[in-house]
This record gives structure tokens, C-alpha cells and sequence, in this order.
């Protein structure tokens, strides 16, 4: 008896590790994906290189600011992303006056020129619903690679809670099919644009 519960046991513990494993690979996959796309996305980015550094000025400056709040940095779940200096913020937090606090923190970084404010006010996501965001993310991205009527490199792909932001210097077809791919994906619950129109 004491002999078979040992290798019930040993048994689960190795389904357990093979499952983590096969989980883990899955979401390197997904970030080998997003990360190959914001590589090739860099070099082909309508944005000039200028603009390209202004942003990433602009979302390290931001995420700098949020953290020295301690209470945005404990209580919230905040991600952003620029383009041309229209600044996405997405998450999580708990009331409307950490909320409206983030926006303000945002609004007052030099180069900062317009704001969407996408936080949600509730309970912060949890850990399987950020992995699946980031799979949802790459399973967009590539879609939109696939696609012969939209450019990926010209597009951002963020995903919060399955909801899923595109940005980007696009013409309003390309916003439009862009758009029409994302919906069409499995898991995408809603879809947001935030582009900058040529």
C-alpha cells in the first residue's frame, strides 16, 4: 500500500513538472513571437527613429513615475505604450481615484500629446490570465503577418484581459482590416483602436 501511494505520487509529480513544462514552452513561444515581430517592427516602423526613441523615452519615464507612487506601484496593474506620443494605458485599479491619479501622473510627461485611457476599475488580473494575454498577443501578431490587405510591422498588439488595443500609423483600410482579423481570432473578446490615421 505505502508502495503504490509512493508511486501514485512520484506518478503526479511528474505529470505536474511535464505539465509546467509544456505551459512554460508555450509562453516562450509566444514571447519568441512577440519578440521576433517588435524587432522587425523597429526596422520597417513608419514612425521615424527620432520618434521611435521619443516614445520609449515616454513609456520608460512613465513607468518610472507609477512606481515611485506607492500606491499606483501596490495597488494597480498598469501597462502603457506610445506612439508619436499617444500614450495607451491599460490594467487594472481598485477605485477611480488611483485611476484618474495614473492618467495624471501620464499627462504630465514631456512629449506626451494625447492620452487613451483604457484602465479598468476592479480587481487585478491573475497570473493565467496575463499568459494567456501574452499567447493572445502573439496569435494577433501573427495573424496580422499573414494578412495581404494589413502590414504587422506597422501594428501594436496589446492584450489586457483578452481585450486586445491596436495602434499604429496606418490609412483607415488598414485600421479597418486590421481590425477584422483581430476579431476573427479565437479568445480575442473585444477590440480597441488607437491608431494614428496617414
Amino acid at each position: 500500500m505505502i508502495v503504490l501511494s509512493k508511486l501514485l505520487h512520484t506518478k503526479s509529480m511528474k505529470l505536474t513538472a511535464i505539465l509546467v513544462l509544456l505551459t512554460a514552452m508555450q509562453g516562450c513561444a509566444a514571447v519568441a513571437v512577440v519578440a521576433i515581430t517588435a524587432g522587425a517592427s523597429m526596422a520597417t516602423d513608419r514612425r521615424s527613429i527620432g520618434n521611435q526613441i521619443d516614445d520609449q523615452s515616454i513609456e520608460v519615464e512613465a513607468y518610472n513615475e507609477i512606481a515611485k507612487n506607492e500606491s499606483l506601484n501596490d495597488n494597480t496593474n498598469l501597462h502603457l505604450s506610445s506612439v508619436n506620443g499617444s500614450v495607451l494605458i491599460i490594467g487594472q485599479a481598485p477605485n477611480t481615484f488611483l485611476k484618474d491619479q495614473a492618467v495624471k501622473i501620464v499627462s504630465n510627461i514631456s512629449g506626451v500629446v494625447k492620452i487613451h485611457n483604457q484602465i479598468r476599475v476592479g480587481n487585478l488580473t491573475s497570473v493565467t490570465t496575463q499568459t494567456n494575454d501574452v499567447w493572445l498577443t502573439s496569435k494577433v501578431k501573427t495573424a496580422l503577418f499573414s494578412s495581404d490587405e494589413v502590414n504587422g510591422n506597422d501594428i501594436k498588439v496589446i492584450t489586457e484581459n483578452a481585450e486586445v488595443f491596436l495602434m499604429g500609423m496606418v490609412s483607415k483600410k488598414e485600421a479597418d482590416a486590421a481590425v477584422n482579423v483581430t476579431r476573427n481570432i479565437s479568445g480575442v473578446n473585444r477590440v480597441f483602436k488607437a491608431f494614428e490615421y496617414l
